[in-house]
């Protein structure tokens, strides 16, 4: 229900909020440093994050309406994934607010987006600690014993939030890519938060040891709200693009991203099963490296679809071959994931 509930949300209602922002003369800016290509692109309406964000937060509520099934709480994890997810997508619709006023494609300055960044994190961070019993130990695909004092678990949330939202904002650059990708990777997360309600006492033998409710398949419900939202969004976001996601959509997937794996216990999982998004990353770090130091350029442009573009791939072929990237490194988190559970897991 979380997942129809949202994709239809986004489905029907784009359309809608298309028509609400080109009545107001809202569209993308575009980089004059660009492909030509996408010069063309100048004035498509933007944040469409919005329609995301709020379908999901819908999705969720009526995917609890007792009409369905046995009325299960809502939990303090799935609205901690919630608030990650709606903060960052708070600070992303000021970011394209601002390139809407002042009519020029960067928005927030760096040092304000910096700031929004680590003030959401550690308010997460401590809400998660307080509410949800998260376990502070460096996890990979479940807690090691390794465990960190509580002031480098917070450092740890705020380099996944910082690094999700900028690695999706960054993936952001092509009609569709972004939300392509992203629907795999919170599809990933869908099947491991439902393993993990499957297997309790291997994955959270702390709070089951106390009796506690780990809380677990609502994070798979909130991560099939997103996932559906995105199928949903992606129907006018793909090329040509009716519409873009904006700072509002890919920061706010990015920090539902990050939220998703503290709470399931897959810190370091997160940059296989997301490899795209640290591909997209790293080409920005090492162009930018590489200029300032060697006075070159790597790639023709960063981030590295743009490359691709320069070199004359169409913009669609660009898309789908990076999209297919993606999901092999979704299936590849996702053996790593299971394999775990084989060596250890089913023996327990």
């Amino acid at each position: 229900m979380a997942a129809m509930s949202a994709g239809l949300l986004t489905l029907v209602g784009t359309p809608f909020f298309i028509r609400f922002l080109r009545s107001r003369g809202v569209g993308q800016e575009i980089r004059e440093d660009g492909p030509d290509t996408h010069h063309v692109k100048r004035g498509t309406p933007t944040m469409g994050g919005v329609v995301i964000l709020v379908a999901v937060v819908v999705a969720y509520v009526v995917s609890h309406a007792p009409v369905w099934s046995t009325p299960r709480p809502i939990s303090y994890r799935a609205l901690l994934v919630l608030f990650g997810g709606c903060g960052m997508g708070l600070l992303g619709f000021l970011d394209d607010y601002l390139k809407f006023r002042n009519q020029r494609s960067l928005g927030l300055n760096k040092t304000a987006k910096i700031v929004g960044q680590v003030g959401i994190a550690i308010v997460f961070a401590v809400l998660a600690l307080r509410y949800t019993g998260v376990s502070t130990a460096v996890s990979f695909v479940r807690p090691t014993s390794l465990v960190l004092p509580v002031g480098l678990f917070v450092v740890l949330v705020l380099f996944l939030f910082a690094g999700a939202a900028n690695g999706v904002n960054l993936t952001d650059g092509l009609d569709g890519l972004a939300a392509g990708s992203a629907n795999f990777v919170f599809a990933a997360f869908v099947l491991v938060a439902f393993w993990q309600f499957r297997h309790p006492g291997f994955y959270f033998p702390d709070l089951v040891a106390q009796g506690l409710e780990p809380q677990i398949l609502d994070l798979a419900v909130v991560a099939a709200a997103f996932m559906g939202a995105c199928v949903g969004f992606l129907w006018w976001n793909t090329n040509p693009a009716r519409i873009f996601m904006g700072d509002t959509g890919s920061l706010g997937l990015g920090g539902a991203l990050a939220a998703l794996a503290v709470l399931t216990n897959t810190e370091l999982l997160l940059p296989i099963i997301g490899g795209l998004f640290v591909v997209e990353t790293l080409s920005v770090i090492v162009q930018v490296f590489s200029f300032r130091t060697f006075g070159r350029r790597v790639f023709k442009m960063a981030p590295i679809h743009h490359h691709f573009e320069l070199l004359g791939w169409p913009e669609i072929t660009v898309i789908v071959r990076f999209w297919i990237i993606s999901a092999i490194f979704v299936t590849t988190g996702l053996g790593v994931f299971y394999s775990d559970w084989l060596r250890f897991g089913a023996a327990a």
